[in-house]
């Protein structure tokens, strides 16, 4: 199949899974057109069968604040398609790429391209629910030739937003690469971010308020009064000056690291403890399902759909968005007890292997197949 992917090219979940998808479908077969702004994060391979082809937008004083993104993806999207003889047009986040799909197969005029929209969270928790988009974005799931959801949560929290009647929101998971997220054979990765009598708790996000950064500070704060620790902070973002200020604040700032936005986060992963993830909500929680393909036991909110993904009591514990306390209290236990670590490292990398490429991205193949008849 020639398929056309379109995802924000950043750091974020969507981003991610967009990117490791169009990798996958490649290396089984399939011709893939990256569509986007700039090249994905994520896009550090070269392989004979992926091609990336970058929006650009005219400065045009007219278009004075608010430079037509859109339209120009749309219209990027039509001439890859025509050019390229694309299939289907897969788009991750819904605004605004997927009316850009559905103009950009309005323009084509070809009924038998497909496209396809993913759903990954905020474009329908938050942004698809605001005023301004709400009806663009209920159109644009209505008008997709088929719509996908990372996990039961977000499929459940579309349907009560939006209705979406005449739509069939299927549930295909987020997924790691066994390439990249594997467990640990020695220490070596835990040497380079700690001193050796340390525990390593690790947090990964783009440091938006809804990941509660403040609370991973405030956790390792619990830990680190009870035993040597090193905490490691991957990402970055809005929240980045509020968390080093509060490291500052509690006088942690020698057994804190801010690494930035990191290209192999597997390789931190593998030299950790403990995974941290305090959000107030996730659609799904790739970074803790990439934690635990690296054998990393999970502290995590029981909020959204995080609990599809770490199981309480056996591949991590959860408690409630916000409660610190609950939170460094399971930390604790994890990290004090060597039995009880060692279980929820083999629960954990046995688990994350039912979400592995293997097993999850053929059925998204199934799914090109079925809305291409």
């Amino acid at each position: 199949m020639r398929i056309g992917i379109t995802c924000y090219p950043t750091f974020g979940g969507s981003g991610v899974v967009a990117t490791e998808l169009g990798i996958a479908l490649a290396k089984r077969g399939d011709d893939v057109h990256f569509i986007s702004y700039a090249l994905p994060s994520r896009l550090n391979t070269i392989h004979e069968r992926i091609r990336f082809h970058e929006v650009t937008v005219t400065n045009y004083p007219l278009f004075d604040p608010y430079p037509p993104y859109m339209l120009a993806l749309a219209t990027k999207m039509a001439e890859v398609a025509d050019y390229e003889k694309l299939d289907v047009l897969h788009v991750h986040y819904a605004i605004p790429h997927a009316i850009s799909a559905h103009l950009a197969r309005e323009i084509v005029g070809r009924p038998n391209l497909k496209f396809v929209t993913t759903l990954h969270g905020t474009d329908i928790t938050l942004v698809g629910q605001d005023p301004s988009y709400y009806t663009l974005t209920k159109f644009s799931i209505e008008q997709s030739d088929a719509v996908t959801a990372v996990s039961a949560y977000l499929r459940d929290e579309t349907y009560r937003a939006f209705g979406c009647g005449n739509c069939d929101v299927r549930v295909i998971p987020n997924f790691v690469s066994a390439d990249d997220y594997y467990p640990p054979k020695d220490d070596s990765y835990r040497k380079r971010l700690a001193p050796k009598d340390h525990r390593v708790l690790v947090h990964v996000s783009n440091f938006r308020p809804v990941k509660r950064v403040a609370d991973v500070v405030k956790i390792f704060a619990g830990v680190r009064k009870q035993l040597p620790a090193t905490l490691v902070l991957v990402g970055d973002g809005p929240d980045r000056d509020l968390a080093e200020h509060q490291v500052d604040t509690l006088g942690l700032r020698k057994d804190v690291r801010f690494l930035g936005k990191v290209e192999n986060v597997g390789d931190v992963l593998r030299g950790a403890d403990l995974f941290v993830l305090p959000s107030a909500t996730e659609s799904f929680g790739l970074a803790a399902l990439e934690a635990m393909a690296c054998a990393v036991p999970v502290i995590a909110s029981d909020a959204g759909g995080i609990p599809d993904v770490v199981h309480n009591g056996a591949t991590g514990y959860l408690a409630p968005p916000g409660d610190v306390a609950a939170m460094t209290e399971r930390a604790l236990h994890v990290l004090q007890d060597p039995v009880e670590h060692e279980r929820l490292r083999r629960n954990a990398a046995a688990r994350a292997l039912e979400f592995s490429a293997d097993r999850v991205v053929p059925r998204y193949e199934q799914l090109y197949e079925e809305v291409l008849g």
